[in-house]
């Protein structure tokens, strides 16, 4: 007799609906009922539940925030603590003599003897922070800021260190902080990226893209690159003969026709992703032009940062913009200073004195501008700025001019969002070289940064990989004497 079963073919059955299906669904059902005791199977924050489900809705915090919106601003290549924020008198008194065991520190080259920093240092503000000489401007602005000067990460390579920076890993392919901080929060406008990126005229840091990946969450919670000048996005814009009522009309029906699909797949946050990119790059294209234009803004503010003069005109446009965007309610900013290799970023090998003289005199001004436009306009309460690199300097010389890598120990401060300005917060050994009083992890300032925008970091978790994976992986705890 002729069988008449129908026959499902293999490529017509994924892989998850056959185990769901095997045994007449039983092994379905008793995932299911796994899945749901453990609470996976239990809306993620945010979700309403609506048919709507936009990956970045605005989601409730663990707890109230301090801050709304991060600016990180990233020296790439790894400014020298102990010429900029961590003065060091036995540095100065042992200048030339070598340094105790240096044979057995983690180096690249070559290290030579001890070599003082070649510049003053004066106490600013009420609290007594001390400043080099290279940010004269910032210290007129010493109380709006805490200097943490016992940091250390794992790596003295650009690339791992970078990447640690940016997602608590030193490998590629984990989602960023931006990304961490977007998931748990969503933004508040739906007319721009929640998360943008802006990187030196000279190019972006080494590893490029992936240090803003969503890495294995979705892609919206990836960082959006930003140009500088009138269109940020390439592509942006349709062409002249495209009808915008026409357009919207498209983008309607491709909506409509991905809803349908979507409630097919409720639980694939790719189509959510890809649902939500759709409208917000249309978005973008009346929008995104409006939040770069700086023809809008008073010649007094364009001075303020520095626009117009030769060394602080890149900076200064993208420290006011990243302003702009915190205006319009973008989550988290991150602006990249420092681009290609050597003393084009702060990868001072070569001389100290000349990199960091040039480097200092492009984002002296521009910060200050910064922290003063957003305290007069009452944003710098619910904006937390954030200033570091990868790594610090050495405090020995290198070819007798310049300093190598130090992941030991080195010098970061924030400003706003509740942090408690006019302060100093651990402190190195008395050369420089390591964190020696109150270290603190790169997990630890990621703790930090996610406890004043309101998220438990041991809470903002994302299932992937068989656990529950978090940007604190491995360990971390925010510093709260940091804020008021």
């Amino acid at each position: 007799m002729k069988n008449t079963l129908p026959i499902i073919a293999p490529q017509q059955m994924t892989r998850r609906e056959l185990i769901f299906k095997a045994g007449a669904g039983f092994s379905g059902l008793a995932l299911s009922s796994l899945l749901d005791k453990d609470g996976l199977l239990a809306a993620t924050p945010g979700d309403s539940g609506e048919k709507d489900n936009n990956p970045l809705a605005p989601k409730p915090s663990h707890f109230k925030a301090k801050a709304k919106s991060v600016i990180f601003l990233f020296m790439y290549g790894g400014p020298s603590q102990v010429d900029l924020f961590d003065p060091k008198p036995m540095l100065t008194k042992n200048h030339g003599k070598p340094l105790p065991d240096l044979d057995k520190l983690e180096t690249f080259n070559k290290n030579g003897n001890l070599m003082a920093s070649p510049y003053k240092f004066k106490k600013y503000g009420h609290g007594g922070v001390d400043i080099s000489e290279l940010y004269s401007n910032l210290g007129s602005v010493a109380d709006d800021l805490c200097v943490i000067r016992s940091l250390y990460c794992l790596s003295n390579n650009h690339s791992p260190a970078i990447f640690q920076m940016n997602s608590g890993n030193i490998r590629p392919g984990n989602p960023s902080l931006g990304s961490w901080v977007t998931y748990g929060l969503g933004t508040e406008n739906q007319n721009l990226p929640a998360y943008i990126v802006m990187y030196d005229w000279r190019g972006g840091p080494i590893g490029g893209a992936p240090n803003w990946s969503s890495g294995f969450m979705p892609a919206a919670f990836q960082g959006t690159s930003f140009r500088p000048g009138a269109t940020p996005i390439v592509d942006l814009n349709p062409p002249k003969w495209v009808d915008p009522h026409l357009q919207r009309q498209e983008i309607d029906l491709i909506q409509k026709l991905n809803q349908e699909h979507r409630e097919q797949h409720a639980k694939n946050s790719d189509l959510d992703a890809r649902i939500a990119s759709y409208e917000l790059a249309f978005q973008m294209q009346s929008h995104a032009p409006e939040a770069v234009d700086l023809g809008k803004e008073s010649e007094a503010t364009k001075k303020l940062y520095g626009i117009g003069e030769k060394h602080t005109n890149f900076f200064g446009k993208q420290c006011l913009t990243a302003r702009r965007l915190v205006e319009r309610g973008v989550r988290f900013i991150q602006l990249y200073h420092g681009g290609g290799h050597q003393q084009e970023s702060w990868d001072a090998h070569f001389g100290i004195d000349e990199n960091h003289r040039l480097h200092c005199a492009e984002t002296d001004i521009p910060m200050t501008g910064l922290i003063k436009d957003l305290k007069a306009r009452g944003l710098l309460d619910s904006t937390l700025i954030v200033w570091g690199g990868e790594f610090g300097r050495m405090p020995m010389s290198q070819s007798g001019i310049g300093r190598d890598h130090n992941h030991y120990g080195f010098c970061m401060w924030m400003a706003g969002g509740g942090v408690k300005g006019g302060q100093m917060i651990g402190e190195t050994d008395e050369f420089g070289l390591k964190a020696a009083v109150e270290p603190y992890s790169v997990h630890d300032l990621h703790a930090t940064i996610l406890h004043a925008m309101g998220l438990e970091h041991r809470k903002l978790t994302y299932y992937y990989g068989g656990r529950e994976q978090r940007l604190t992986n491995f360990g971390g705890d925010p510093i709260l004497k940091l804020f008021a």
